[in-house]
């Protein structure tokens, strides 16, 4: 690889900001926000669905919360079936089992309420109950046939934007990867989002989901700008950057900047919590249709390799994505610097930039979120693996703004294992 650059702090002449004119939003047909505003599900399911499928995991399933929710649900008259054993990650099995054991149950709805998983969970066992087969035969983009059951995503954590997203994440063990299933048709009929159900989110989770969703923002207001053809939007999900999730990663990444370092104080304060959990919808918003780009691609392999958690996976890389996509992107990241107070208007724009950089890694360690691909257990040996397995994922690294090479994803594990933060540019 070859030797660090350092960028000069001089005036130099700077490319315009990445501009398109066609803005696109893919959303929920429904969206209720707010403390205390889970107790509106009751009577939102009970006007589609007469038997409920609940979809969760084993923590969630023993709160006093979760058995509410459902209490409420019954006695508006639905039936509700309950799935209790969604495991981080979503393996390919869990959705197996779900449809074995509900495929005859007559389920017109379901519900999923957790982390992410528990809400692709839902999202997939909707598709795979409505028109049969296995989960692996939708794997890819526009390939689910046509509607599910309607879905209802409840999130208790403020990060992965999965309650808004019409996509949904499987790792495969047969394959030992990560794939996505992406579809309009995985859209949610509606998301209820109850900052109120957080307050109980461990430390090591509110650290791993925030990072997530800094980097969703960070990656969607950085991302390249497409020539979305009338053809392209019935082909792809992700369209690049554009106007209207512009809007959501930027109040996104304000509303983190001044609640993330606030939860991490104090984990019972709700107006952070309600402010963390906007902003995640907010990079929600912004994913479903801009997309993720080089940290989403990358962390996948890392992660199936350290088993370590997505949050902290993505957290790690962003400092060292960040620089690598600095060239093409010094408009955008010194407005991120301005929108988030650390950047002087006066100064040239890399300084700019390079303030707005080091605010969002000053978010990340205010977290905990390690900064280093050595901390997550990565070896050296593996950087091949991770940079060849990372390309294959083209519906993300389309989005990067920097093309991702090989040899450009080498030299960003090389820096991203040795904790290397010093600036280059191509």
């Amino acid at each position: 690889m070859s030797a660090p650059q350092a960028v000069s702090t001089a005036r130099q002449p700077v490319r315009a900001a990445a501009t398109a004119a066609l803005g696109v939003l893919r959303q929920p047909r429904l969206v209720v926000f707010g403390p205390g505003e889970r107790r509106r599900l009751p009577g939102l399911v009970a006007e589609i669905a007469r038997h409920l499928l609940v979809v969760t995991d084993e923590r969630m399933a023993t709160t006093a919360q979760f058995r509410e929710i459902v209490a409420g649900i019954e006695e508006a008259g639905v039936s509700v079936s309950v799935f209790a054993e969604t495991e981080p990650e979503l393996p390919r099995e869990n959705v197996m089992d779900v449809v074995s054991r509900f495929g005859t149950a007559a389920v017109d709805a379901v519900l999923g309420i957790g982390g992410g998983s528990c809400m692709d969970l839902a999202k997939v066992a909707s598709a795979v109950l409505a028109h049969g087969g296995d989960v692996s035969e939708y794997y890819g983009e526009f390939l689910v046939p046509g509607p599910g059951l309607p879905v209802f995503t409840v999130p208790t954590t403020a990060g992965t934007g999965a309650e808004v997203t019409c996509i949904a994440v499987v790792f495969d063990r047969d394959r030992g990867m990560k794939l996505g299933v992406a579809s309009p048709h995985l859209e949610a009929y509606a998301a209820v989002i109850d900052p109120e159900l957080t307050l109980s989110s461990p430390p090591g989770l509110t650290a791993a989901t925030g990072a997530d969703a800094l980097s969703h923002l960070v990656e969607t207001f950085t991302d390249r700008v497409k020539d979305v053809t009338p053809g392209f939007l019935q082909k792809h999900l992700y369209i690049g950057k554009n106007p209207l999730t512009d809007i959501f990663a930027r109040n996104g990444l304000a509303l983190l900047n001044r609640s993330l370092e606030a939860v991490v104080a104090d984990p019972l304060d709700l107006e952070a919590r309600s402010a963390t959990m906007m902003a995640a919808y907010n990079a929600g918003m912004a994913i479903n249709t801009a997309g993720t780009a080089g940290c989403h691609a990358i962390q996948s392999p890392i992660g199936a390799l350290t088993h370590t958690p997505h949050g902290f996976g993505v957290g790690a890389l962003l400092p060292y994505v960040m620089r690598y996509n600095l060239p093409e992107r010094v408009a955008e990241f010194a407005e991120l610097g301005r929108l988030l107070g650390v950047a002087d208007p006066a100064a040239a724009p890399i300084e700019q930039a390079h303030a707005g950089i080091l605010r969002i890694e000053a978010l990340l360690e205010a977290v905990g979120c390690p900064l280093d691909l050595d901390t997550l257990g990565l070896s050296p040996r593996d950087f091949g693996f991770v940079a060849d397995q990372a390309l294959l994922a083209t519906r993300l690294t389309a989005n990067n703004p920097r093309e991702l090479s090989r040899e450009g994803i080498l030299e960003i594990l090389e820096r991203g294992h040795a904790g290397d933060r010093s600036w280059w540019t191509v």
